[in-house]
């Protein structure tokens, strides 16, 4: 599973802070774009040759896996900037989450939220529930890190909520 890159910064008093969870991504598009023009260079290479010693078929074989590879790439691509930002401040906390081309914003009041957790075999799935309302949180981390963050923000949450 992809680990994600954390980053928390205190803004000032106790309670407020930042928290952005961004998607590990080790490769660069300019790196995968590299990455396909060999494959498919060297998918073509072999399928020519095949082509020329008589098995034509291998060569449309050779671009529907380098189709197949280069559909692969986009969608990842397309999710490669996905993060998920957590703000919470004296009378808010805001929860900016982005997929895909999609932004989601959701401003909650922090002395009505409920961090909720629900667990299933080994893993964690965090949301946060104000007023009828529910955004899902760290998606982009393992179950250690969304257990990490639940103490995190449920300690944040608590110190908010004394706050009058």
């Amino acid at each position: 599973m992809e680990e994600a890159r954390i980053k928390l910064q205190s803004i000032g008093s106790g309670f407020e802070f930042s928290l952005t969870m961004k998607r590990n991504c080790s490769m660069s598009p300019q790196a995968l774009v590299w990455l396909l023009a060999v494959t498919a260079c060297l998918s073509f290479a072999m399928g020519i040759g095949f082509a020329l010693f008589g098995a034509w078929p291998v060569l449309p074989f050779a671009g529907l896996e380098v189709a197949a590879l280069g559909l692969a790439f986009y969608l990842n691509g397309r999710h490669s900037s996905d993060y998920e930002r957590i703000a919470l401040q004296k009378d808010a906390l805001v929860v900016e989450v982005r997929d895909a081309d999609r932004v989601a914003a959701l401003q909650l009041n922090p002395q009505w939220v409920k961090l909720v957790a629900s667990r299933r075999r080994q893993d964690v799935r965090l949301a946060l529930r104000s007023h009828g309302r529910e955004i899902e949180i760290g998606r982009h981390l393992d179950a250690p890190g969304r257990e990490a963050l639940a103490r995190e923000l449920a300690g944040r949450l608590d110190r908010a909520g004394h706050v009058h």
